[in-house]
């Protein structure tokens, strides 16, 4: 697999995974919130904060669907060339054996 398909659905997975256990983990309401993920607490937020925190985390998610978007891209245009230069008929060759 492509490097950076592989690097970004890391990024999607771990950003999906850690909003899904911040939202589960805190579903108690108050002022200020404490944010807790697996049991460590790692800070507590009020709404502003909160939001922000959404807000980055939107964007990391959203550099990993454009880092897959880029990473399919180059990989389609990497096999067209490659199509392109060796003709429709070309088989490669076997592996070498060990």
């Amino acid at each position: 697999m492509n490097q950076m398909l592989f690097l970004g659905l890391l990024l999607i997975l771990a950003t999906a995974a850690f909003t899904a256990l911040a939202i589960v983990g805190n579903l108690s309401g108050g002022p200020d919130h404490a944010v807790s993920v697996l049991g460590h607490h790692i800070a507590t937020l009020g709404p502003l904060g909160i939001f922000c925190s959404g807000l980055a985390l939107a964007l990391l998610f959203c550099l990993g669907l454009a880092i897959v978007a880029g990473g399919a891209t180059h990989h389609r245009r990497r096999t067209a060339r490659l199509h392109r230069t060796r003709g429709p008929g070309h088989v490669a060759p076997p592996p070498p054996a060990r």
